[in-house]
């Protein structure tokens, strides 16, 4: 394939030599005895290391016998620094049995489908009864590549399906009245209403236990730690070579977070799923407000539609904590994430929580807007900042904050907006611009610095290589142009839509809530001009980072800026769960685990000033309506049980964040 490889001369294993090249160069492993199960594991494990100069990124394929391009093969890759050991993880994406009759539907996994990661689509599905093959390579690298492999195992205990999925009537319904499935045990799991009241009790002992870190102020801020100037609000400040947020008492604080805490769960569709719900409440029960319907859905089985839906983690707050429900779990919530060695409720939480002023936390701003008609990503289209409609809608929504979040001390700042569809080059917005309709306000104000630059025509279409007849002509048409040759201006007003859309918020800010720190929009796909857009405007930049660490995270635009990461996660399926989210892991013991390390990887960069978790509690194990997620994900399951494991990694963490920051704890 190639590569040269060697068996390794200080233990079993092979070294794979891989020159530059514009292929894939690597080696083959055929499996002995002609083909290998593994269909009781969630995962592959390559255990490897750069023995290279440069940074290196090495791939593992599992193949079956019928592989071809990216179908009946699963694969994983990881990223290594010079002299960086790693575990390659190839998470064993299953196809659906032919034994499984079912039909089932707007879910991301199924209770045979194992570990998804961060793939959607229905490539890289195999059958691992039979794995016929191994293939270790790197694509196209750019200099020599020196990669040790010293062993492959098969990790993770994968919950086999249930042999009822071949018989309907034996299968349905599947998901009991407190939202679990049925047809599986695991620890934790609530067997009754008795089971589910008495866990008040139990968890009330540990609280008291772990009241919190001792050395924090009131707002989680380091107690122990300097004295800095004390203003009354949350801002950012650099302090002997780190970044960090500083509290209303001149404290630092960094932010250790959670997504989503909110009096309910996420909700699920009941629409053309008649029998699949054992003992569901009527609508005209106490339960009622448990029953809603959702905005038209975005992806998936509802797509375009709106559905009835149930939440169960709603049902189950009502059950477990009585009458006074809302006003129990909100005291214990704020008794949680202290007990937990969390000090901030982050994005997507509800006011009725954040509000009582117990724990800090991030506003969300969110407004609608005329779009860039042009542009596109799996969220939907960019937003048009040249259009008035866009101020008008940002000061609007910023300027209901006052109403009672600005200006308060707990408040450390917005977010505004989420995960927006910037596109993956620093193009990317100058070519949605021009390839939109006429009419489009963006289209018009591209247009009038084109006419500036080039003054005719003709001098454009020899610069792009274009042959339109008339400004006007470009301006109805909606061809794409070549991006090589219009690079350069593409690349120009990308950066000018960047720097109008993040100054327009910024203005709304400073006016409406001076107090508060403008956190950015939460990257997940970013380019470097959005990026260097938003280090001049942002108090913070905001990112959205699922990986296992941020070890490998380079801020695009090369500036000295604080940071916080929005959103995190990882999942397994040991827990009645069928589908890991982002990150798969193979158990919650691997989850705990792999919480420390990605906190600890977030503590040693001096430009992170905080992270959160996404999010409280897991999503519907049948699917949210609007993008069928449904993740094993939270600190709470869907019956408000914390997970234990995942708890202690908090607190383990957390109890001692400020000494892990300044370097005074060392990692696990």
């Amino acid at each position: 394939c190639g590569a040269k490889v060697e068996r390794l001369k200080d233990g079993p294993g092979l070294r794979l030599i891989a020159p530059p090249s514009d292929s894939t160069p690597g080696f083959e492993l055929s499996v002995p005895q002609g083909a290998q199960d593994v269909s009781a594991f969630m995962q592959l494990s390559v255990e490897v290391k750069n023995m290279g100069s440069g940074e290196a990124t090495v791939s593992c394929r599992a193949d079956n016998p019928d592989a071809r391009g990216l179908d009946n093969c699963i694969l994983g890759s990881l990223s290594l620094s010079p002299g960086q050991s790693g575990d390659l993880r190839v998470n064993i994406r299953r196809k659906k049995p032919e034994w499984v009759k079912m039909n089932l539907f707007g879910m991301r996994g199924y209770p045979w489908s194992g570990p998804l990661g961060i793939e959607r689509s229905t490539q890289h599905l195999a059958d691992p009864a039979h794995i016929v093959k191994l293939v270790l390579f790197t694509n196209k690298p750019r200099e020599e590549q020196i990669i040790e492999v010293r062993s492959i195992s098969a990790v993770g205990s994968f919950p086999q399906p249930t042999r009822l999925l071949a018989d309907s009537a034996k299968f349905f319904p599947f998901i009991d009245q407190f939202g679990q499935y049925i047809h599986a045990d695991w620890p934790g799991k609530v067997h009754s209403l008795a089971e589910l009241t008495g866990a008040v009790g139990v968890e009330e002992q540990d609280l008291a236990a772990h009241p919190g870190p001792g050395d924090w102020d009131k707002y989680g801020g380091w107690k122990a730690g300097p004295q800095l100037k004390a203003t009354g609000f949350f801002y950012a400040a650099k302090y002997e070579g780190r970044w960090w947020l500083v509290d209303p008492e001149g404290r630092l604080f960094f932010s250790h977070g959670v997504d989503c805490v909110y009096p309910a769960g996420d909700y699920t569709p009941l629409d053309d799923r008649q029998g699949w719900f054992k003992d569901l409440p009527s609508r005209d029960s106490e339960y009622r407000d448990c029953y809603s319907q959702n905005e038209v859905a975005l992806h998936g089985y509802y797509h375009g539609r709106r559905t009835l839906n149930f939440d169960f983690g709603r049902a189950n707050l009502m059950r477990k904590y009585g009458p006074v429900w809302l006003e129990r779990f909100t005291g214990v919530t704020h008794r949680r994430l202290r007990s937990w060695g969390l000090n901030t409720i982050a994005c997507w939480s509800s006011p009725e929580i954040f509000l009582q002023k117990k724990t800090p936390y991030t506003g969300t701003v969110d407004f609608n807007s005329k779009l860039l008609e042009g542009s596109q990503g799996y969220w939907g289209k960019f937003r048009d900042v040249f259009d008035p409609e866009f101020r008008d809608s940002v000061r609007a929504a910023i300027s209901r904050q006052t109403a009672d979040s600005a200006h308060d001390p707990w408040c450390l700042g917005y977010f505004v907006d989420n995960e927006i569809s910037w596109g993956n080059t620093d193009a990317a917005l100058g070519l949605g611009t021009i390839v939109s309709p006429a009419g489009q306000a963006a289209k018009e104000v591209f247009l009038a610095d084109l006419k500036d630059k080039y003054g005719t025509i003709d001098k454009l279409n020899a610069a792009w290589g274009t042959v339109h007849a008339s400004w006007e002509a470009l301006r109805q048409g909606t061809e794409t142009p070549d991006t090589a040759k219009a690079r350069a201006d593409l690349v120009e007003f990308t950066g000018k839509t960047a720097r109008t859309y993040f100054k327009i918020i910024r203005e709304a800010m400073k006016e409406y809530c001076p107090d508060q720190l403008y956190l950015g929009c939460r990257f997940a796909w970013a380019n470097a001009a959005a990026v260097k857009a938003a280090a001049e405007f942002c108090d913070v930049l905001s990112y959205n980072i699922y990986h296992l660490d941020i070890s490998r995270f380079r801020l695009p635009a090369q500036a000295d800026v604080p940071i916080i990461l929005g959103e995190f996660h990882m999942g397994a399926l040991d827990r009645g769960m069928f589908h890991t989210g982002l990150v798969a892991v193979a158990s919650q013991e691997e989850r705990a685990e792999a919480y420390q390390n990605y906190l600890q990887t977030v503590l040693r960069n001096p430009q992170f000033v905080g992270c959160a978790w996404f999010q409280f509690r897991d999503e519907s194990n049948t699917g949210r309506p609007y993008d069928e997620e449904n993740y094993q994900i939270g600190f709470l399951d869907v019956a408000d049980t914390p997970y234990a494991e995942t708890i202690r990694a908090a607190r383990g963490i957390g109890y001692g964040i400020y000494k892990y920051r300044v370097g005074t704890k060392q990692d696990k």
